[in-house]
C-alpha cells in the first residue's frame, strides 16, 4: 500500500530534483514520442497577446505571493491565450481550456514514470479539495503512453480522487507547451485566468497543499478580474 509523502525539502531544492529526475526518467520517453503528438505537429498557431490586455495586471499583483514552497511559480514575458491544448476528459470526450471559460485553472502536466510528479499528486489533490468550485480547477494531464491502467492505478493506490482524470496519450499537450517554451521537463504547472490567459508558469514540483500554494491561488481568484 502506497503511503502519502509529503515535502521536507526546500522548494529550490526540489526543483533541482524535479529536474535532474525529469531529464533521467522523461528526456528519452518524450524524444521518441514527440512525432505522436496529437495537438502540435510543425509550426504553433500565432496567439495574440492583445486578447489578455488585463492579464498582466493580475499577474502584478499576485507576484508577491509566487514565495515560500511557490517561489518557483514565475510569471511570463507574455500574458496570452495558448494555442488549443487537446485533451481527454473523464468521459474520453476531447476537451480543451476553452472548455473550463470562467474558471481560474492550474493546469499540470504528469506521468507515473516521472518520481517528482509522483510526490505531488496527493497535493494537488488536496488543493482541490481544499479550494476547488466553480470558480477555480487543478486540470492535472496525465501523459503516459499506452492505456489507462498505469494511471488509474496510481491514482487510486494514492488516494488522489479528488483530481478530475484528464488524459493525453499522445503527448501532444506537453510538445505544444515544449514549442512554447513552457515546458523543459516534468512536472509543467501553469496558472491561467478565467477568460483562459497564461499568467505564470514553472517546471518542476511545489508543496501544492502548502498555505503559500492557498494564498497563491486565493489571490488569483481576487486578484483584478480579466
Amino acid at each position: 500500500m502506497s503511503v502519502k509523502k509529503t515535502f521536507g525539502l526546500p522548494a529550490g531544492k526540489l526543483i533541482a530534483i524535479a529536474g535532474l529526475a525529469g531529464l533521467l526518467a522523461g528526456g528519452a520517453a518524450i524524444y521518441v514520442t514527440e512525432s505522436l503528438s496529437g495537438n502540435a505537429t510543425g509550426a504553433v498557431a500565432s496567439v495574440d497577446p492583445a486578447a489578455c490586455p488585463l492579464t498582466a495586471a493580475k499577474a502584478e499583483a499576485i507576484t508577491p505571493f509566487s514565495k515560500g514552497q511557490v517561489a518557483a511559480m514565475s510569471t511570463v514575458d507574455e500574458h496570452r491565450p495558448l494555442p488549443e491544448l487537446v485533451f481527454d476528459g473523464p468521459d474520453g470526450k476531447k476537451k480543451t481550456i476553452a472548455d473550463f471559460a470562467g474558471k481560474t485553472l492550474l493546469v499540470n502536466l504528469w506521468a507515473t514514470w516521472c518520481v517528482p510528479c509522483r510526490e505531488e499528486m496527493p497535493a494537488l489533490n488536496a488543493l482541490e479539495k481544499d479550494l476547488g468550485s466553480d470558480r477555480f480547477e487543478v486540470v492535472a494531464i496525465n501523459i503516459d503512453t499506452g492505456d489507462d491502467e498505469k494511471p488509474k492505478t496510481f491514482l487510486d493506490e494514492t488516494g488522489v480522487h479528488e483530481l478530475a482524470y484528464y488524459r493525453d496519450a499522445s503527448m501532444g499537450v506537453f510538445n505544444t507547451l515544449k514549442k512554447e517554451g513552457l515546458a523543459f521537463g516534468l512536472p509543467v504547472t501553469l496558472l491561467m485566468d478565467d477568460k483562459g490567459c497564461l499568467i505564470s508558469a514553472m517546471n518542476g514540483p511545489a508543496a501544492w497543499d502548502s498555505d503559500d500554494a492557498k494564498a497563491l491561488i486565493n489571490a488569483a481568484l481576487t486578484s483584478p478580474k480579466s
